[in-house]
């Protein structure tokens, strides 16, 4: 009976699970009937917005042409008519020189004629007649105005629509996820010289394999790409996995998505855990400030609860963080939290093997601050760096000002500058702890040691505050600096 009520379960979930594909199914293809119509009234609208442009071109083209059209007639009739009217001119001169001389060849005086015969021969040298160009000076010939759209023609009736790009094939073996960057590599099934960019969508999910329907994270767009790589910088990682996807678009039209494809985008990621900091720290999520109130704040709160007092509820003290849902149990209760002078908060998160980087950036004018690690039984009253469960950077700002090393009470004074922001890679298995300027990567101090437990990231100020940075993968320049062995070169093996 309890196998078949076993293989019933089973047959339930088996059901649930496809019912849950075929709603998602449903919703995916409704979804497109939606798309379909807003798709096909922007092409038409598109489209009639091409041919419109194309109208504009055309016409705004014919009125340009008749205008030349009109200067050019109107400037060869000018020519001609000024050229007509000055041979008119020339001619009725030549006709009453010609009238003259007729006359004075049949005059009977003899005396008068030699001065007659004279001024007429000075008329006839000094007629236009003979000083005009019988050569039109513009020709009636019109035809270099004249247009032939036969093959423009040709191509208009061979117009037709601009043909859809192939969806892109992302290239796996190129694509590379380092340094808090992926660079995705995709390449055309089949060359398209009309392709105008590429549009890159990415996501970030915790799901292994294709992207699911349905996802708590947008799809981020990036739009306008020219090349078939595109580089994302500055991620944070905060998610184990990215869903990428890519099409190809053309002056017209966009093709379909790529097939999409899954990274791994691995890293190191914790939040702070509030119920383990001093009372004298204020804990929001990654960012902590010292509070001297916090710990009178507690007191007057304790009171209350036992009835001598009338103020709000401990659990909104200001002192007290709220724990993320998120966040991993670090087996300390609320008792156990950091007190006296160990201003201390710890990780959420065990490193109990792999390498891990994170980068804190404290106030410059915080009085002391320390990074680190500490094992999780590090005590509530120990500081870090004071005892053999704990190895830390310490930064002194009061009276003296100090950088030094720490461990089981051990100091190694640095001899180099302080940097406001400071890189922390723990190899577990390799026992290695390095700090690092986080702008040069710069090694400030290797810790080399054998970890016997596993390891919670720690920090502690005093009279200041500080923001830690997660979800970063182990720079490449930090694994070089670890292979090449320069990271050992400045461990004291007093400090191991």
């Amino acid at each position: 009976m309890e196998e078949q009520r076993e293989a019933l379960r089973k047959i339930i979930t088996t059901l649930a699970m496809k019912n849950e594909e075929i709603q998602s199914f449903i919703y995916s293809l409704k979804q497109m009937l939606l798309n379909v119509e807003a798709n096909s009234t922007k092409v038409q609208e598109d489209l009639e917005a091409e041919f419109q442009s194309l109208f504009s071109v055309l016409e705004e083209l014919k009125e340009g042409m008749l205008m030349k059209i009109k200067q050019d007639r109107a400037s060869r009739t000018y020519e001609l008519q000024n050229q007509l009217a000055a041979c008119t001119r020339a001619l009725e001169s030549s006709e009453e020189l010609l009238e003259t001389a007729n006359q004075t060849l049949q005059a009977m005086d003899s005396e008068d004629f030699p001065q007659a015969a004279k001024q007429i021969k000075d008329g006839v040298t000094m007629a236009p007649a003979f000083r005009l160009s019988l050569k039109a000076k513009v020709s009636d010939n019109m035809s270099h105005l004249m247009v032939d759209f036969a093959q423009e023609r040709q191509m208009l009736q061979a117009l037709k629509f601009l043909p859809v790009p192939s969806a892109p094939v992302i290239d796996l073996a190129e694509s590379l996820v380092a340094d808090n960057c992926v660079t995705l590599v995709w390449r055309m099934p089949d060359e398209d010289s009309k392709i105008d960019h590429y549009v890159l969508e990415y996501r970030r999910t915790n799901f292994e394999g294709p992207p699911r329907l349905k996802e708590d994270q947008p799809w981020m767009v990036i739009e306008g790409i020219r090349q078939t790589e595109y580089t994302l910088t500055g991620l944070k990682f905060d998610m184990k996995y990215m869903n990428f996807r890519v099409k190809a678009c053309n002056k017209a039209v966009a093709g379909e998505f790529s097939e999409p494809v899954t990274l791994e985008t691995p890293a190191f990621m914790f939040r702070l855990d509030a119920s383990t900091s001093h009372q004298n720290l204020r804990v929001d999520d990654l960012s902590v400030e010292w509070d001297a109130m916090g710990g009178k704040v507690q007191d007057i709160k304790a009171r209350e609860k036992d009835g001598k007092g009338r103020t709000a509820s401990p659990i909104n003290s200001p002192a007290r963080g709220t724990p993320s849902p998120k966040r991993m149990p670090s087996g300390r209760g609320g008792r156990d939290r950091f007190t006296a002078e160990s201003y201390t908060v710890l990780g959420d998160t065990l490193i109990d093997g792999g390498e891990h980087y994170w980068e804190v950036r404290y106030e410059p004018d915080s009085k002391a601050f320390g990074v680190g690690v500490a094992y999780r039984s590090l005590g509530r009253f120990e500081q870090l760096g004071k005892t053999a469960a704990s190895w830390c950077l310490h930064v002194n700002n009061w009276l003296q000002v100090s950088f030094t090393a720490k461990h089981a009470n051990k100091v190694k004074v640095l001899d180099a500058p302080v940097p406001d922001c400071l890189g922390v890679h723990c190899d577990f298995h390799q026992g290695l702890l390095s700090f690092y300027n986080a702008r040069t990567k710069q090694v400030l101090h290797t810790f080399k040691a054998r970890f016997t437990q596993p390891l919670l990231p720690a920090f502690t100020v005093w009279c200041g505050s500080f923001q830690v940075t997660t979800g970063l993968q182990v720079p490449s320049s930090v694994r070089c600096l670890q292979k090449r062995g320069s990271a050992t070169s400045s461990s004291n093996t007093s400090l191991t």
